[in-house]
C-alpha cells in the first residue's frame, strides 16, 4: 500500500524526496462488494440514515497549495466529518474524502495538511467550506501552522499539523494517513467557547455534559 501512497501522490505532482520517474495514474477500482447475480448492494439512501446514528466531530482540512500548474494556487480546504486519530507512536491521523473531491488534489500536491478542529459555535464556518466553487477562505483569518505551513484558522479550539504518510483507496474514497509534525488546543478561557461542533443525523449539534 506505500507504493499506492506513493504512485498516487506522484500522479498529481507532490514532492518526493527523490525526482520520481512517469508513472500512469491510479485506475479507478471497482467499487462493488458484490458480484451481479449476488444480492444486491445496501440501499444509499438507508446506509446514509443508520450510519447518520453515529456523532461525529466536525474538522475543516486545509493546505496551501504552491504548485499548482491551473492556476489555484493559494490555500485549499473542505469540511470533513471523517477524521480520526490512527496511532500515537508514531502519532498518526487519518480523514477520509471523495475520490471526486476537486480540493484533493491540491492537498495532495501540497503534500501536508492542518486539520482545523471546530467548536460549537463555528456552524456557519463549516458550511463555508462545506461547498464546491466558491472562494471559501474569502473573509476567513489564518496563519501559517508551524510545520508545514498550511492555514490554521483562527480561534478554533484545536488543530493538528500534519504530513501525508499513505494515501489508500476504500471504495468511491480515500483513506489519507498523515504524520502528526505539530499541534495545540486552547486554554481555558481562550478559543471558541461552548464545547465542540458536532454533527448528527445531517444537522449540528452540541455536547453538553
Amino acid at each position: 500500500m506505500a507504493a499506492t501512497a506513493v504512485r498516487y501522490l506522484r500522479s498529481v505532482g507532490a514532492a518526493t524526496a527523490a525526482a520520481p520517474a512517469p508513472v500512469d495514474p491510479l485506475p479507478r477500482p471497482a467499487l462493488r462488494a458484490v458480484a451481479d447475480d449476488e444480492r444486491l448492494p445496501v440501499d444509499p439512501g438507508e446506509f446514509r440514515r443508520v450510519l447518520g446514528h453515529f456523532a461525529s466531530g466536525v474538522t475543516i482540512v486545509t493546505a496551501h497549495d504552491p504548485n499548482a500548474t491551473d492556476g489555484t494556487t493559494g490555500p485549499a480546504g473542505f469540511a470533513c466529518q471523517s477524521f480520526a486519530s490512527l496511532s500515537l507512536d508514531p502519532p498518526l491521523v487519518t480523514f477520509m474524502v471523495a475520490r471526486t473531491s476537486t480540493t484533493w488534489p491540491r492537498i495532495a500536491r501540497a503534500g501536508a495538511f492542518c486539520v482545523n478542529i471546530l467548536g460549537a459555535e463555528q456552524g456557519s464556518l463549516c458550511r463555508s467550506f462545506a461547498v464546491s466553487g466558491a472562494d471559501k477562505f474569502a473573509g476567513v483569518a489564518h496563519t501559517p501552522a508551524p510545520a508545514t505551513g498550511s492555514p490554521l484558522l483562527d480561534s478554533v479550539p484545536a488543530w493538528v499539523d500534519c504530513r501525508i504518510q499513505a494515501v489508500h483507496t476504500g471504495g468511491d474514497h480515500l483513506i489519507v494517513v498523515g504524520r502528526v509534525e505539530a499541534l495545540g488546543a486552547a486554554t481555558d478561557g481562550e478559543g471558541t467557547g461552548g464545547g465542540p461542533l458536532l454533527f448528527h443525523q445531517g444537522a449540528f449539534g452540541r455536547f453538553s455534559r
